[in-house]
């Protein structure tokens, strides 16, 4: 499958991969290049290969609220949050972004790889009197970020970019901004009909952001500690076990797996905990599949791993057991038959203020 924006990263210099089903432009000058322009200046990538459904009618908050961890019924209209979806074991199906756009009407944005299998999910256990609706096919998605962000988006706009995170508003009929993203800086979210998706990626570089591909989106959000959905998250983990508790509001009405996450909150200790680790001295690239070694003796394995651009060295992410979760644990990271020294650390990697 092609995104709307395909020649567009062609003519850009784009080198294509598949990326879950999608041809999707991995690098265009290098991700070194692309990482630092993101966290310097600004940079844009295309996101229309993400799924976009929007729920609507009354009882809607009360049927997602069933479905997905985070409180929905607390979100202010024109918000965003974070949350996710569960199986009845507590595993995560899918983590996305959910954003009310009215009393009783939202967008969720979800994971490429996971859109059939979400809305599925959503389908099997829809109620009288909520609509659900796919919208993925026809809709087109950018994400523009870095410190310059706000200046692309007044070019743009001709009007500030919302200084507030998490605000979503919609600017005309069927497009939205949205002050998310996946990158650790400040910048916004642009969804729109695929028919505008040129026109729109046009305006966005003529305002100065860089084009980024799928390199540098994953060396970002990995120095940051973003869990990446089928690597980091998965239907074995639970959002406890990711990390990911302060977005599960165990207090509110049950949702689906919220039984299974109380079990496992209950129990002293955690069965493994996803943590970060830093490579302290000079590696080949960290991946994913790498195994971690404590004591000589294998413990597990990375889930994801990259080189920073931002700190020079390798890091990764890893579940490890309760024994071996503390700051400073010293584990070594197997890559092409040799071990290499890492620490565990406090996340994330790259502390910004």
């Amino acid at each position: 499958m092609r995104t709307p924006l395909h020649d567009q990263h062609l003519a850009a210099g784009g080198r294509i991969v598949d990326f879950a089903g999608w041809e999707m432009p991995v690098q265009y000058t290098g991700i070194l290049q692309e990482h630092k322009a993101v966290r310097e200046s600004c940079g844009v990538f295309d996101i229309s290969h993400m799924g976009e459904f929007f729920v609507e009618g009354p009882g809607s908050t009360i049927w997602l609220d069933s479905l997905l961890t985070n409180n929905l019924a607390s979100l202010l209209v024109g918000k965003a949050q974070y949350t996710m979806l569960l199986n009845t074991h507590g595993g995560v199906i899918d983590d996305l972004i959910a954003y009310r756009l009215e009393e009783e009407k939202y967008l969720l944005i979800v994971n490429a790889a996971k859109i059939d299998e979400d809305a599925a999910w959503f389908r099997k256990h829809v109620v009288q009197g909520v609509q659900f609706n796919d919208c993925s096919s026809g809709l087109a998605a950018l994400a523009i970020q870095g410190p310059k962000a706000a200046s692309v988006f007044e070019k743009i706009f001709h009007q500030p970019m919302p200084s507030e995170r998490n605000r979503v508003l919609e600017i005309q009929p069927g497009m939205f901004i949205a002050t998310t993203g996946y990158t650790g800086e400040d910048g916004f979210e642009w969804i729109m009909p695929s028919a505008n998706a040129s026109a729109s990626w046009d305006a966005v570089l003529v305002s100065g952001a860089t084009p980024c591909g799928l390199g540098a989106r994953d060396t970002l959000r990995l120095e940051m500690c973003y869990p990446l959905n089928g690597s980091d998250l998965s239907p074995d983990r639970s959002p406890l076990e990711a990390g990911l508790g302060f977005f599960c509001d165990l207090k509110k009405t049950a949702f689906i797996g919220r039984d299974a996450l109380i079990a496992q909150k209950q129990c002293a200790i955690l069965p493994h905990k996803l943590c970060a680790l830093r490579v302290t001295e000079k590696s080949p690239p960290i991946r994913s599949h790498y195994r971690v070694f404590v004591n000589g003796e294998p413990v597990t394995e990375t889930t994801s791993g990259a080189l920073s651009p931002s700190l020079g060295c390798g890091i990764a992410l890893a579940y490890l057991p309760p024994a071996y979760c503390d700051p400073d644990q010293e584990v070594e990271i197997e890559v092409r038959d040799r071990r290499f020294r890492a620490v565990v650390i406090k996340k994330p990697f790259l502390k910004k203020p």
